[in-house]
Formats: C-alpha cells, sequence, structure tokens
C-alpha cells in the first residue's frame, strides 16, 4: 500500500476532522463500547475513508470515530481488520500508516486474547511488554518507502517502556480507590484486586483457536496470551515513529488450559463485563499521554 494513498486517506480524514489528532486507539473484539467516550465526536464508515477496507468480524463495528478523550483529542477505529479475513497484511496495517502521516505520535492497540498463563483469570487485562510474531507475515516486507520509515527499524522497544508504567500506575490507582470506596461502603477492609497483568502476546493467523499442543508449544516459548491481531500494527507503527502500548483483554483460557470449549461468544461476552474497566483505564491513560 503506497505513500500516495496513505496521503489521500490521510487528506480525507483531515476533511472531516481538522484538530491535531494525539493518540490513535484500534479495539479489539468486544471492547468497541470505548469508542463512545469521545467527546464532539465525528463519526465516518470506513468504507467512506479511501482505501479503507471493511471489517466482517462481529464485534466490529467498521468505523472510525474522530473526538476528545479527557479533552486529548484521538482517532478510534472501532473495530479492525484481520488477515485471517483475506486481506493482505498491507490493508491490515493501512491505517495504521494514514495515522502515521496524519502526524499522530501515539498508537493504543486493544485485543481479546487466550490466556495460556495460568496466573491470568478471565476478564483480567494484560499490558502487552513484548510479542512473539508467528503469523507467518510481516507488513514492511517489499520495497521499503522512506517517506514511512527506515529499512531496518529496530524492535528492541515496541511497546514503549515509559509508556507501560503509566498503565502500571493508572491501573494500581484503579484498584486502591475501588478497594477504599468499597471499604467505605461497608466498613470492613477490603483487598485489593490489581487487575492489570503484563506479558508476552503470541500472534497467530487464526481464524481457527489453537490445539492444545500448539498452545504447550507456545507456553515453552514464553508467551503468556495469543491472539489473531496486533502484533502487525505494532510493527508498522514502530515503522513509522509511533509510540505504542497494547493491551489484551484476556477473555478466555486458551485450549487445554481448562476442559471449556471455546467460542467466540465468549469473547464478546467477558469484554462487555470489563468494559468498565477498560474504558476507565483507557481514559485514564490518553490523559497522560498528551
Amino acid at each position: 500500500m503506497n505513500y500516495e494513498k496513505a496521503v489521500e486517506a490521510a487528506e480525507f480524514i483531515r476533511s472531516k476532522y481538522s484538530q491535531e489528532i494525539k493518540v490513535a486507539v484500534v479495539l479489539g473484539s468486544g471492547l468497541g463500547a470505548f469508542a463512545d467516550e469521545a467527546k464532539n465526536a465525528v463519526v465516518i464508515p470506513y468504507e467512506e475513508i479511501p482505501h479503507f477496507s471493511s471489517s466482517t468480524v462481529e464485534g466490529h463495528a467498521g468505523r472510525l470515530v474522530l473526538g476528545e478523550v479527557e479533552g486529548i483529542s484521538v482517532a478510534v477505529q472501532q473495530g479492525r481488520f484481520h488477515y485471517y479475513e483475506g486481506y493482505e497484511i498491507a490493508q491490515v496495517v493501512f491505517p495504521v500508516r494514514a495515522f502515521g502521516v496524519l502526524g499522530v505520535k501515539n498508537l493504543i492497540l486493544t485485543n481479546a486474547a487466550g490466556s495460556v498463563n495460568t496466573d491470568f483469570a478471565q476478564g483480567s487485562l494484560m499490558l502487552i511488554r513484548d510479542h512473539i510474531n508467528l503469523t507467518g507475515v510481516n507488513p514492511l516486507r517489499g520495497i521499503n518507502d522512506e517517506r514511512f520509515g527506515a529499512r531496518f527499524p529496530d524492535m528492541t522497544e515496541v511497546y514503549a517502556l515509559d509508556y507501560q508504567e503509566i498503565v502500571i500506575s493508572e491501573a494500581k490507582k484503579m484498584a486502591q480507590e475501588k478497594a477504599a470506596r468499597k471499604e467505605a461502603e461497608s466498613g470492613q477492609k477490603q483487598s485489593i484486586n490489581y487487575f492489570l497483568r503484563r506479558g508476552v502476546y503470541c500472534g497467530l493467523i487464526g481464524p481457527n483457536y489453537e490445539t492444545p499442543a500448539e498452545v504447550r508449544m507456545l507456553r515453552q516459548l514464553g508467551a503468556d496470551a495469543l491472539g489473531m491481531s496486533t502484533v502487525a500494527e505494532a510493527i508498522t507503527a514502530r515503522h513509522v515513529g509511533m509510540k505504542v502500548i497494547g493491551i489484551s483483554c484476556i477473555t478466555n483460557m486458551a485450549a487445554g488450559i481448562s476442559d471449556d470449549v471455546i467460542h467466540h461468544e465468549e469473547v464478546m461476552e467477558t469484554g462487555a463485563k470489563v468494559a468498565e474497566t477498560f474504558k476507565e483505564l483507557l481514559r485514564r491513560v490518553i490523559a497522560k499521554l498528551d
């Protein structure tokens, strides 16, 4: 997907929303409700944006929402495109390239993920500290356009360490404040539920869920959670010079970790259950990124 097409998409977005966008957010399966947090919102269906693709998966509304969260101008992808839907990898990461042309410096990537770490409970959130790319594809393959970024971008720190500290700090504050409120209401000492974990995300092609044997292998490789997105977008974001935050919603335990059968409805249900916590965390983090 060439630079001129990214410019065309960026100019179209700018024609609809003239504010300088500080943060872009990509919302994963079951997490789309966060887009409703944007004030003075301009909503654009993907079909109207030049060279954007269409999302075909349940839980991905397929809209770009432009507005303000905590006074910060944001672009929120309410749903993404997946490689398993049949798109080329260049199409999957095209919105990130358009955001880069728009001058967006900060990107928050979210997803629904299955946990291979038995310490991560269903419904918790995982801050991505690093990833493993097992999708078999790379969005930087092919001729490099230096206007996007360098031929060989460094991936030592895909997910910005200073931003990880912001997420951790805000999550701790949320947990402590919730415990304090419950204690004030009940008059009894409350334990603090630190709902945020930190781990390694492994990107796979999908759309089928992994087999128990594959899950055992991936656990040995150091993965904490598995999903079908995020990795290519993160690589592209680093290529164009963005700082990245990655957050996974642990919607299920991976195959073989529990005896439960995995289904997409479970992903959607868990996303809905953690929606308020997820939205509050994103609001707090975005306020710190200006």
